[in-house]
């Protein structure tokens, strides 16, 4: 136990080893990253890259275990949204106008990943292990309606505007709309923490799940997992850009579609919250693991829009935010699934998998479309 939690003695802090060095090598790494090029050099950022998430994802468990639910879940979805608006925000400036889809492809690689892709997974490995999973559906309900809301305003409407022809908004329907995003996220933050708070908290809780009943953490242990929390994200978002350049090169020598790309970026940031929620589906919490879930798609279509906005007002950019036809589909189905899904007030492994072959044909058709 000294190795494990080697601060423990002098400043009481519970904190494994390798939750520590690991973000801390991801840090030295990204000092010294002008220095060297290559593949090996290449190699060892994707394990740092993937050691960071795992980090973070302790981290993660760590403040939510100290704050309780939802709040836990919320800084966790915030924190990675906060980050990976900075991170679409920087290579929008970097690439101009070639970037002005970016922030749509991510944001709806994003919603598709975490609809079919995280929920997906937390319900078939949890119908696996339990056949059926509880949660309170208000609170599910609650998140779905202001998710399909938030993303049918800012993916698909911008096709059927006439002042300017889509895939487009004006610069005053975006900046619009973009006020809109932030009500509707403001409001279903306001609800999931103060007025309808029990809408978000589970019902029951397993017996045998030893985690749910051990003390909280320390204030330093918690304060201290909050700090390389951030740290840890910084370390993930940072090196997927300094990946980005590679994983680019390999999407055009296989001639597939740009949008891989904001797939690929969506998928590496959602990382943390995606094993957090599996995590939690595993042991039969499947509240916490729709908390995560959806609560990230909301946070990230509710913060990237409004900041992408805020950057094309500022410098002029034509942002496109208008999915085509196939896209536009496979959001309504995913929407329609998810809702059918969440109508009965427990989960069972058809839904899931469900669920993972709808991600399964928007990741194919994005590659062969």
């Amino acid at each position: 136990m000294a190795h494990e939690y080697f601060l423990n003695k002098r400043l009481r802090i519970a904190l494994p080893l390798w939750t520590v060095v690991f973000p801390c090598l991801g840090l030295a790494l990204l000092v010294v990253s002008g220095n060297f090029e290559g593949g090996i050099f290449m190699a060892v950022m994707g394990g740092l890259l993937i050691c960071a998430v795992l980090a973070a994802v302790h981290h993660a468990e760590v403040v939510a275990h100290k704050v309780g639910e939802p709040f836990g879940t919320l800084i966790l979805a915030l924190a990675i949204t906060i980050i990976e608006v900075s991170l679409i925000v920087s290579i929008m400036l970097s690439e101009g106008a070639e970037g002005s889809a970016l922030a749509r492809d991510t944001v709806f690689a994003a919603i598709m990943i975490i609809l079919t892709g995280i929920i997906g997974l937390c319900l078939l490995l949890g119908g696996y292990r339990f056949k059926e999973q509880l949660f309170v559906q208000k609170g599910v309900s609650a998140s779905l309606i202001t998710l399909a809301a938030i993303s049918i305003l800012t993916l698909v409407l911008p096709n059927y505007t006439t002042t300017t022809p889509g895939p487009y908004y004006s610069t005053g329907q975006l900046l619009f709309i973009a006020a809109v995003s932030l009500v509707l996220y403001g409001s279903f933050v306001a609800a999931q923490t103060v007025r309808h708070r029990d809408y978000f908290l589970p019902e029951d809780k397993d017996p045998g799940d030893q985690e749910a009943h051990m003390e909280p953490p320390s204030v330093a242990t918690a304060i201290s997992s909050l700090i390389f929390l951030l740290v840890a994200l910084v370390v993930v978002v940072m090196l997927s850009k300094k990946l980005s350049p590679a994983i680019e090169a390999a999407v055009y020598s296989l001639n597939a579609p740009q949008s891989l790309v904001g797939i690929i970026i969506a998928a590496v940031i959602l990382l943390p919250e995606g094993l957090a929620a599996i995590k939690a589906a595993r042991k039969n919490r499947l509240q916490t693991s729709l908390n995560l879930a959806l609560g990230s798609a909301l946070a990230s279509i509710g913060l990237t829009i409004p900041a992408v906005a805020i950057l094309a007002y500022f410098t002029g950019y034509t942002i496109t935010l208008g999915l085509d036809t196939k896209s536009t589909a496979l959001l309504l189905l995913s929407l329609f699934t998810i809702s059918i899904s969440f109508n009965a007030g427990r989960t069972n492994i058809l839904q899931g998998i469900v669920l993972l072959v709808i991600l399964a044909v928007y990741l194919f058709t994005t590659i062969f479309p």
